[in-house]
This record gives structure tokens, C-alpha cells and sequence, in this order.
């Protein structure tokens, strides 16, 4: 599929541009600002949270970008500001929040190399909690493993292949457990609340 960027976005409490859906809606033309070009969104998805009964659920997209001239670091920053003008202030992980931007996919680069992303990717949850990277991971070191990355990302770069693992995002989507397929439902339009 060539040299191409993939972000997740998602949101389970309300910020100052309404609620979750409106969020992600506004985000995503926030992006322009920073230099990113949205190429292609997927629809926007209602999921439980991520770990289970740690918040409301959550609504995910995911979008193709462009970022003439921008390095990952340069474009994981990018979107950290524009966390930050959504009000995202960063203290932990798997909290509720008002706006979650990840950079998932920068062309077929592996960084910090294919041993320090398997490091990121083998991290258990307890020291997941305790750890952070200094630099970009990427791939994302756990969007094979979740159907709200997986679900919108086959939208919209099915054919994506995971530097490491080889596969697809269609292939990786396909293997999911179907319990966790079926509880993302999509929402019928992007500003639907109910």
C-alpha cells in the first residue's frame, strides 16, 4: 500500500467540543493544522473500554494521513498537540478521556528496530502501567491485538501489512475473537450520541 500513516482516535467523556463523537469529528480537522492531511477516515465505532469496567465506552476511528516531510517522531508530537488543545493533559494509561490520538503505522518503518518493538510488544500489563518509551513505537506495539484499532483500521487500509508480523490488517482484523468483533458496533452517523 506504499509510504502510508495510520492514527487510531478515540474518546469516552466529553471535552470541550461536546460529546466523544463530536471530539473525533473535530480532531480530525484539527489535524490540518499540524500539516497532517486526512486521507481517508473510517466510520466511527461505539466500544466497551479498554481495560474492562475502566470507564464509559469509548467511541474509535481511524484515519489514513499524510505528513509531507514529517519523521514519526515528528508526527507522534503533532498529535500529542492537538491532545493538548483538546484539554488532554497525559498521567496514566487506560483512563477515561476527553480525546486519545495514536499514531499506528508509519509507512513499513519499525521503530525502535524490530527487537526494541518486540521489547514494547511483549511488556506485560502490570509493567505496561510503569513503563513508557522515550521515542516512537510503531507499529503501535499492541493494534494487533485490539478490535477497535483493527475494526476501523480494514476500512480503510485492509491491505496494510504489519512490518513484523507479516500480516494484513484484513488478515489480523479476520483473527480476532468474535466476541470482541460483535462488540463494536458502528454508529450510524459520525455526530450520533445515543
Amino acid at each position: 500500500m506504499g509510504n502510508i500513516i495510520l492514527i487510531a482516535l478515540g474518546a469516552n467523556l466529553p471535552s470541550s467540543f461536546g460529546f466523544p463523537a463530536r471530539t473525533i469529528a473535530a480532531a480530525l480537522e484539527r489535524l490540518s493544522a499540524e500539516g497532517l492531511s486526512v486521507l481517508a477516515a473510517s466510520r466511527f465505532y461505539r466500544s466497551p473500554a479498554f481495560p474492562a469496567g475502566s470507564g464509559p465506552d469509548y467511541v474509535n476511528a481511524c484515519a489514513r494521513i499524510a505528513a509531507p516531510g514529517m519523521a514519526a517522531g515528528a508526527v507522534l508530537d503533532a498529535l500529542h498537540r492537538v491532545e493538548g488543545d483538546f484539554g488532554r493533559v497525559r498521567s496514566g494509561r487506560w483512563q477515561a478521556r476527553g480525546i486519545d490520538l495514536d499514531l499506528i503505522a508509519f509507512g513499513q518503518e519499525v521503530l525502535p528496530g524490530p527487537e526494541g518493538w518486540r521489547h514494547w510488544a511483549a511488556l506485560p500489563p502490570e509493567r505496561q502501567l510503569q513503563e513508557a518509551p522515550q521515542q516512537p513505537i510503531v507499529p503501535h506495539p499492541r493494534m494487533h491485538e485490539r478490535g477497535f484499532v483493527l475494526i476501523p483500521l480494514a476500512e480503510i487500509a485492509p491491505g496494510w501489512r504489519h512490518p513484523v508480523l507479516g500480516q494484513t490488517v484484513a488478515e489480523l482484523a479476520d483473527m480476532l475473537p468474535e466476541a470482541e468483533k460483535r462488540a463494536l458496533v458502528p454508529l450510524d452517523a459520525p455526530f450520533s450520541e445515543d
